[in-house]
């Protein structure tokens, strides 16, 4: 049993916590730092996570797949940039967003099996969404040339406002083979030309 605290003093070692760290932690480490079962805190967090919500706030607490992260609210955006330099925001173009889609739904994926998808060479999309750190290195595959194996990040689910990856939306299978239609008809219409 962990040690008993009032529910004030409960949110602001959380709300500490989080401000401090910056980044999102995961449920089992807060749970830890105040010394309440995991199911404890993950209520008072959710509680502050109406709170600040309902308090128009300028800052939120967000769920990333059993991890919570303090940040500011995207409105806030505007404020934050006439004092700050903040770096631009990368645009996803049609080839990023084709990849993103590739790896978050077949991850962990290897080079060659996002190209073998796209039927083109794949490194320069790959390493944007690297530099972007919407997909990371997630070890390799235990083949020749232990070729690496990417994935999505916690950036990815952040930027795309999900909270794990079950949350991804479900391909219809029709729709995966209206895709593969319109690729060859493409295919073929550049092979016309």
């Amino acid at each position: 049993m962990g040690k008993m605290m009032r529910l004030a003093e409960l949110e602001a070692v959380i709300e500490a916590i989080l401000f401090t760290m910056g980044e999102a932690v995961e449920l089992e480490r807060l749970a830890a730092a105040t010394e309440q079962d995991e199911d404890t805190c993950r209520r008072v967090i959710r509680s502050m996570m109406d709170n600040y919500a309902s308090e128009d706030r300028g800052i939120q607490i967000i769920e990333l797949d059993g991890a919570f992260q303090m940040c500011t609210k995207a409105t806030m955006y505007e404020a934050i940039n006439k004092i700050a330099h903040v770096p631009k925001k990368h645009v996803l173009t049609d080839v990023l967003l084709e990849t993103l889609s590739i790896i978050a739904y077949k991850q962990p994926v290897t080079k060659l099996e996002i190209e073998h998808i796209r039927g083109v060479k794949s490194d320069h999309p790959v390493n944007k969404l690297v530099e972007y750190h919407l997909v990371c290195e997630a070890g390799r595959l235990d083949a020749p040339g232990r070729p690496i194996l990417f994935a999505t990040t916690e950036d990815f689910l952040r930027n795309f406002g999900i909270e794990s990856l079950e949350d991804l939306p479900v391909v219809n299978p029709e729709k995966i083979e209206d895709f593969k239609l319109e690729a060859e008809e493409e295919v073929q219409l550049e092979l016309d030309i």
